[in-house]
């Protein structure tokens, strides 16, 4: 009676605590959502812009201001946000299945097998939108199992063969989008290279929608996964004895992973480094706990997103950088201080 009474009243310590950490995280979020939506190459009014964000009419925006606002700062925003969520998530969820801090979507070779099954829709099925997010999370899911299979040895998937696979998968893969961009003309081939380093401004509300719905999911299913990756961190062979269903937690982490990084690909092509920035700086602040992790980085990668998008869009104003430039400022240094300690 004891044991279980520890057990209830460790499950509600964590709960507190995930409630606590998750609200912190939703104020910073907030925070950085108003930041962006009045900073830029035109400046809003702060509080003239927080009053049309509560949905009143009187709040003193000019009509252009408001066209600037709500059509074309608000869903990029949005956008920044969902796919932070995905990419930081799914960074997450392979950290904790691999057992591998340096798992990483971009890493991995995954975003580059989504985008290269966006581009062959784009290609082949321009005309159907839905083929976009359908054809990333195929070439996501097909990448994250080579790069899985090409990395198992005898003594498990280890980090250093992780990242061989990775890009070993991703060299071949870049092959693959190069030999792709050579169907198309001149004037799309700019565009797409843009793309491919980050571009958040060419969506449309289906795809967003989209996106939105897959973090949902991605999300859902990796949180009600948590305590099995907890016990799956200790070892496979450890976690099996002690009842965890090792294959379907594995098959169901791969499928949610993917199905997040496709989404995320798929509306705003390849952020890198954002699944390995979020998910590491989270366990160093709140701990390891992945009932925590995994709600704390979907939070945080959203406010990281639309952070370095807002960088992108105005460090050059008029002009823009692609967010995947900011990220990867951010991120390589990170990578190559964890290679190091490792």
């Amino acid at each position: 009676m004891s044991t279980q009474k520890k057990s209830i009243e460790s499950g509600h310590a964590t709960l507190r605590r995930a409630l606590a950490v998750c609200g912190l995280l939703l104020v910073g979020l907030a925070v950085v959502l108003v930041l962006a939506a009045v900073v830029g190459s035109q400046r809003l009014p702060l509080a003239s812009s927080l009053c049309a964000l509560t949905g009143r009419s009187d709040c003193g925006l000019s009509s252009e201001q408001q066209a600037i606002l709500f059509d074309i700062r608000l869903p990029r925003i949005l956008l920044a946000g969902a796919v932070g969520i995905c990419l930081a998530t799914a960074g997450a969820g392979y950290q904790a299945l691999l057992r591998n801090p340096l798992a990483e979507p971009y890493l991995l070779g995954v975003s580059n097998g989504a985008a290269v099954g966006t581009m062959v829709a784009l290609v082949f099925f321009g005309t159907h939108e839905w083929s976009r997010p359908v054809m990333a999370f195929a070439g996501a899911l097909a990448a994250t199992f080579v790069v899985y299979r090409l990395a198992r040895g005898r003594a498990g998937a280890t980090p250093e063969r992780l990242i061989l696979a990775g890009v070993i998968v991703t060299t071949f893969l870049s092959s693959g989008i190069v030999f792709i961009t050579t169907l198309m003309d001149a004037t799309r081939i700019r565009s797409f290279t843009f793309w491919l380093l980050g571009d958040l401004s060419g969506t449309t509300s289906s795809l967003l929608a989209v996106t939105f719905v897959a973090a949902g999911i991605g999300v859902a299913v990796l949180a009600l996964n948590a305590r099995s990756l907890n016990l799956m961190m200790l070892g496979e062979r450890d976690a099996f004895d002690l009842g965890v269903e090792v294959g379907r937690v594995r098959i169901t982490v791969f499928v949610a992973a993917s199905l997040l990084v496709g989404a995320s690909v798929a509306s705003s092509g390849s952020v890198g480094y954002v699944g390995l920035v979020v998910p590491h700086l989270v366990r160093l602040s709140f701990g390891s706990d992945n009932r925590i992790v995994i709600a704390a980085s979907a939070l945080a990668g959203a406010a990281f997103v639309i952070l370095a998008d807002t960088v992108a869009r105005t460090i050059i104003a008029p002009r823009e950088l692609p967010v995947g430039a900011i990220t990867a400022l951010i991120g390589a240094p990170l990578f190559v201080y964890l290679l190091k300690r490792r």
